[in-house]
C-alpha cells in the first residue's frame, strides 16, 4: 500500500515538467507572433498573417491573432498550471493544424521543416490533457483541486484516493 501512495506522489510531478517544457516553448512562439520579438519572431501579427495568407488560410489576420494568443496565453496558463487541460487542448489543436497545413509536405525531419518537432509538441499536449496539471499548479493552490467539470472531478478524486 505504501508503494502505491509514494508512486502516486511521484507521478503527480511528471506533469509539472511537461508543463515547463510546453509552456516555455509556446510562450516564446506566441511572443514571436504577437510582438515580433525573440528567436521565433514572425515579424509580428502582420508577418504571421502574411504567412497564413500564402497558405490559403481564410481571414488570415483573424487566424493570426487566434493562433498567436492561443500560443502566448495558452503557454502562460500551461506553465502556471491554470486551466491546464483546456489550454493543452487548444495547443494540441494548434499543433495538429500546423502539422497538416505546414509541416507534412516537408517530411518528418525537423531540419527540413518537417513535422518531427510539432508532433512531439502535439503528443506532449495530449499527455497534459490526460494527466492534468500535476502537483504544483495554480489550480490546486487557488481552488484546492483541479478545475474539472463536477462529474469528472468526482471520478478523478475517487481515482486519486484509491
Amino acid at each position: 500500500m505504501e508503494t502505491q501512495t509514494s508512486e502516486r506522489m511521484y507521478t503527480q510531478w511528471s506533469p509539472v515538467f511537461m508543463r515547463l517544457g510546453l509552456g516555455i516553448i509556446f510562450i516564446v512562439a506566441g511572443a514571436g507572433k504577437v510582438f515580433g520579438i525573440g528567436p521565433k519572431s514572425t515579424g509580428g501579427i502582420s508577418g504571421f498573417a502574411g504567412f497564413l495568407a500564402q497558405l490559403g488560410v481564410p481571414a488570415p489576420e483573424l487566424f493570426a491573432w487566434i493562433v498567436a494568443l492561443v500560443e502566448l496565453v495558452g503557454g502562460l496558463f500551461i506553465l502556471a498550471g491554470l486551466f491546464t487541460r483546456y489550454m493543452a487542448a487548444l495547443v494540441a489543436t494548434d499543433m495538429a493544424v500546423a502539422i497538416w497545413l505546414v509541416h507534412i509536405p516537408n517530411g518528418f525531419a525537423v531540419d527540413n521543416g518537417g513535422y518531427e518537432f510539432p508532433l512531439a509538441l502535439l503528443l506532449l499536449a495530449i499527455a497534459l490533457i490526460l494527466s492534468g496539471p500535476g502537483a504544483l499548479s495554480l489550480e490546486r493552490a487557488i481552488f484546492g483541486h483541479e478545475l474539472l467539470p463536477k462529474t469528472r472531478r468526482r471520478a478523478h478524486e475517487e481515482y486519486t484516493k484509491a
